[in-house]
């Protein structure tokens, strides 16, 4: 028998303050048309005032303990993917386990920007197998809001906030590609590639939180390549390819990127779970969000075989392949 790392449940929580595209037509020059064109994004949530990053990843918390018919005292630890923490310490995640009111096990961040959730995915899916937990909350949550220039008409209309959640549980399988839970996961970063995703400040560098700075056209064509490799490798690691993807649940960062990415592996669309029209960019709560989405409207299925990938700041990337 081999262990698998299962999913038991998955939950979401976006913020109650909903943007259209028109609302940024008041201070800079822009359009519904050229952002939808450009991004495929037609609105996104912000958090309201004083409401953090782990306001928003507890209640995804809950959404997904309560999906998976499990109570906080099952949960032995919490890992959360965020680059907007509450604060520069402690982590988020502990802030979590105290909302939940958990009193016993472990709680971590992962930063890793928006391939954050895959990275988290990854860890807990080693804790998992190494006998550290059997049972663990991982989340992805953001207030990108917070870092945008709002005189960046290039950046400040692609990015929202959210939260999303998943439990993962421990089961064992026969140690084949038909079990349920994680198969496989690639993770790669390249730091030469800095300066095409970052934020303009920091605790060591200038004392505050700064602003996110892109490059976005060399980003694209990095991320289409990069996506596309990574998810072929996680696929490789177990005997599979693209034919055998029932759904592929990729970071929502630009429809374009989603599009070439499918594109390239000879998936149609039909298969991929979008949703960077209704959330925008939420960096490392896009993949859970997608996820909590695609169960929550039936698409997504117990047995079906979902591939996720994702790129973000660092340069980071990396996919997971996982049986429902």
């Amino acid at each position: 028998m081999t262990l698998r790392a299962v999913v038991e449940g998955v939950g979401h929580y976006l913020p109650d303050r909903i943007v259209p595209n028109s609302e940024f037509e008041k201070t800079l020059d822009t359009s519904d048309e050229w952002i939808k064109t450009r991004s495929g994004i037609e609105r996104r949530h912000f958090a309201a005032d004083g409401q953090t990053t782990s306001d928003l990843a507890a209640r995804a918390a809950r959404a997904a303990l309560e999906n998976a018919g499990l109570d906080v005292d099952a949960i032995d630890g919490i890992i959360v993917a965020t680059s907007t923490p509450d604060l520069t310490f402690p982590s988020v995640a502990t802030m979590v386990q105290r909302d939940l009111g958990m009193t016993r096990g472990f709680g971590f961040d992962v930063q890793a920007v928006c391939a954050g959730f895959i990275y988290a995915l990854t860890n807990a899916n080693a804790l998992i197998l190494a006998g550290q937990a059997k049972c663990l909350l991982v989340i992805g949550a953001e207030t990108f809001s917070r870092i945008m220039d709002w005189t960046d008409r290039s950046t400040c209309v692609l990015f929202g906030d959210g939260a999303g959640a998943v439990v993962l549980r421990a089961h064992e399988g026969d140690g084949t590609k038909e079990d349920r839970g994680i198969l496989s996961a690639d993770l790669n970063s390249d730091g030469r590639y800095r300066d095409m995703l970052y934020v303009d400040g920091g605790v060591s560098s200038t004392g505050h939180a700064g602003k996110l700075r892109m490059q976005g056209n060399p980003l694209f064509r990095q991320a289409v390549e990069k996506l596309t490799s990574t998810a072929q490798n996680a696929l490789e690691k177990i005997g599979l390819t693209g034919t055998d993807v029932d759904w592929i649940v990729p970071h929502q960062a630009n429809i374009r990127i989603i599009q070439g990415t499918a594109k390239k592996m000879g998936l149609s669309m039909d298969q991929v779970i979008v949703t960077v029209q209704d959330h925008g960019n939420t960096s490392a709560a896009s993949i859970p969000l997608a996820l909590s989405v695609g169960v929550a409207e039936g698409r997504i299925k117990r047995g079906d075989l979902v591939l996720s990938e994702a790129i973000g700041g660092g340069l980071a990337w990396g996919a997971v392949v996982l049986r429902w």
